[in-house]
């Protein structure tokens, strides 16, 4: 059975078909200055209309999202929550909800109206997730003070965790890798965590953020790169 999986990402998409988890066929695409406005959307639809997989997997990293302690229950307030990181626009985005019981978190994120419709209307099973929620799963958690760092196309999540918790989670867009190391660092000197006794590791498009990597090389003592171009294999290992 082949399954079709889609990663949202900032004015990104990426498409993959997949079969017993060896991607077959995969395409990205990135709004540009001189593409259409409407780029992802087209994107989408082409694969859409294909009828060569049996299943869907939807991933978004699109940073509107909260993330709130399991069992938190008032999902009508979703939205709002969400308003404190983010404009909100209820009208075109779809409230969806990811639980990670590895770490008692939860995750509310919206997805664009128009693109859930097109993929519903395929009526093929179909799982949705945040990439948090997913990225947060893979982790496993060794030294009292991490940051684990996933890296995009001018995209960028981390967690903070600190003896087994979560204390902190982001997703900052941005076109400079500059930003991404500033945002990391002030994120660091916020929550109290010591540049020498903390332990960073790398996961993502490390070969497209390489200055990004090299230039936090020159702060942090302890730093791994766990996975290189993990996208160009499979979206967070293997979607």
């Amino acid at each position: 059975m082949q399954k079709l999986s889609l990663l949202f990402m900032k004015d990104g998409l990426q498409w993959q078909i997949l079969k017993a988890k060896k991607v077959i066929e995969e395409k990205q695409f990135f709004v540009t200055e001189e593409s259409p406005a409407n780029l992802i959307e087209e994107a989408l639809n082409e694969v859409l209309s294909r009828d060569d997989f049996q299943d869907i997997t939807v991933l978004s990293t699109l940073n509107h999202f909260t993330v709130m302690p399991e069992g938190f229950d008032k999902h009508n307030l979703g939205f709002d929550l969400i308003a404190y990181n983010a404009d909100v626009d209820k009208a075109n985005e779809e409230l969806m909800l990811s639980i990670n019981k590895k770490f008692d978190v939860q995750f509310y994120y919206s997805f664009p109206k128009n693109f859930y419709k097109a993929i519903k209307a395929k009526d093929l099973p179909t799982y949705f997730n945040f990439t948090g929620e997913k990225f947060l799963n893979t982790i496993n958690n060794k030294h009292k003070k991490e940051i684990h760092i996933n890296l995009y196309k001018n995209q960028v999540e981390f967690f903070a965790l600190e003896n087994k918790k979560v204390v902190l989670y982001n997703n900052l867009d941005a076109s400079s890798e500059v930003d991404f190391l500033y945002f990391i660092m002030f994120t660091l000197s916020k929550i109290g965590f010591g540049i020498n006794d903390t332990y960073f590791y790398i996961y993502g498009e490390t070969s497209e953020n390489d200055t990004f990597i090299s230039e936090l090389q020159k702060f942090a003592k302890h730093m791994k790169i766990l996975f290189d171009n993990l996208y160009k294999k499979s979206f967070i290992l293997n979607a």
